[in-house]
């Protein structure tokens, strides 16, 4: 709608991103006065349901935070119950949640590439669509899901909210011969994931550049997946790290009017957490055949510290991050012995610990404080979506901003690129639903301020 030089676009619902989200842009004379990614979900109070319950359950209570993924929260429960209570698990019970958390990066990645983020590229309107004629490469899309699923079933006991992972390990630790048939499954996903490769280096990406810090974990020997030490690299290049447990003073989170996410800064600045972080951060640790896959996509040489800031060919990078995690898998199962027990006891120790994972979406952080009997007296949970909508927001305003410059664009096309904007972060809107800021004000008689 315009009006006397000034334009406000609402889009009340997005389309193609996990949960439910709307749109707010306002245009003044030609420039964008406003983006609001409106997040407007009804917060769940995972954070309040914690409390008052036993050190043991965080792992399958936040795992229901998200569908899509639950091994991110159940894994970062994990590590920051164990911290709080001074465990460490044992070398093969790290393996296997590792080897866990593959899975839900490939399916999950898949999911997004494929079903989500790709029809962007291919002028469709969503997987359906893409479907009717690319029918191949949905179907080299889904298997790569279902490879995915295979890992989380067996490790998990399903695909959707695992059932078999606890405190301390896992409830069951699989044979060597129930791995077997995995093995050759992700060995033909390998293939499959190559090729996602190429077909998505074949897209046609526009210029743009986010214009934020990288935050994510870094663990040096290997890419950051299910541990690490936070690290910062900003848009100048400078580089740092600091200790998990100041995660909450150097992330402040604070409540928006038109969101029911908190807004999270680093250091008072604008951050972005998830695959274009990773991939600059811990690139030069990716697998060799990783590698060969970032330079046969065009990202360039991770050995050489290369950074993408191009949201665009973020799609590029959870390509590549299939292929390092497929033979992530196959490596680990190769080398994979059953430990003699499938956890370790983990007993209560009033204390406070951290914890934090990559999730597909970004660094997920968890902290719990435990009363002497392991009772969760305190919990705090920040999801990478959360982290990311002020850089998403700015992302939009700046493209918005250029695309009006550039041409007089008509609503539907102002709409079509900004949730095209919002769908190259793959936002995770129920995960970042977790708190609300409540006011309640009440008048008698007349009108409130």
């Amino acid at each position: 709608m315009t009006h006397r030089g000034s334009r406000v676009l609402h889009v009340g619902s997005l389309s193609r991103v996990e949960g439910e989200g709307a749109l707010r842009l306002r245009v003044h004379d030609g420039a964008v006065a406003e983006a609001q990614l409106n997040i407007y979900e009804p917060p769940r109070f995972f954070e309040a349901l914690l409390r008052g319950r036993a050190h043991t359950e965080p792992p399958d209570i936040t795992a229901r935070v998200c569908g899509i993924c639950p091994v991110a929260y159940q894994l970062s429960a994990c590590a920051a119950v164990e911290d709080a209570c001074g465990v460490r698990v044992p070398e093969e019970i790290g393996a296997l949640r590792r080897l866990l958390y593959c899975g839900e990066w490939i399916e999950s990645q898949a999911l997004h590439i494929y079903l989500l983020h790709a029809p962007d590229f291919l002028s469709c309107d969503g997987a359906i669509d893409l479907a009717r004629t690319r029918r191949a490469d949905v179907e080299r899309g889904l298997r790569l899901k279902q490879a995915g699923n295979a890992l989380l079933e067996l490790l998990g006991g399903r695909a959707i909210h695992p059932v078999n992972v606890r405190l301390g390990g896992f409830h069951r630790a699989p044979t060597r011969a129930e791995l077997r048939p995995l093995a050759q499954r992700l060995t033909r996903a390998l293939d499959d994931a190559w090729d996602t490769v190429r077909w998505v280096a074949g897209f046609d990406f526009p210029d743009a550049e986010v214009d934020a810090d990288f935050l994510a974990l870094a663990a040096p020997g290997t890419y950051a997946i299910e541990s690490g030490t936070p690290a910062v690299l900003r848009p100048d290049g400078s580089f740092n790290t600091f200790p998990l447990y100041d995660f909450p003073l150097r992330v402040r989170e604070e409540q928006v009017a038109h969101s029911t996410a908190l807004h999270s800064r680093l250091d008072g600045r604008r951050h972005l957490t998830g695959s274009l972080a990773r991939f600059a951060i811990s690139g030069r640790w990716l697998s060799r055949t990783a590698v060969e896959a970032a330079r046969a996509a065009g990202l360039g040489d991770p050995y050489d510290g290369v950074a993408c800031h191009n949201p665009y060919r973020s799609i590029l990078v959870r390509a590549v991050e299939i292929v390092y995690t497929v033979g992530e898998a196959l490596r680990i199962i190769e080398t994979y012995e059953p430990p003699s027990r499938p956890f370790v006891e983990v007993p209560p120790v009033a204390g406070t610990g951290h914890g934090a994972t990559e999730a597909p979406r970004g660094l997920l952080y968890h902290r719990y404080a435990l009363a002497a009997d392991g009772t969760v007296t305190d919990a705090l949970l920040v999801p990478p979506t959360a982290q990311n909508q002020g850089a998403i927001e700015d992302d939009l305003r700046r493209t918005a901003t250029r695309a009006i410059a550039g041409a007089d664009l008509s609503d539907a096309e102002l709409t079509d690129l900004c949730e095209r904007t919002i769908r190259n972060h793959d936002p995770c809107i129920s995960c970042s639903t977790h708190f609300l800021d409540l006011t309640v004000v009440r008048t008698n008689g007349g009108t409130d301020d």
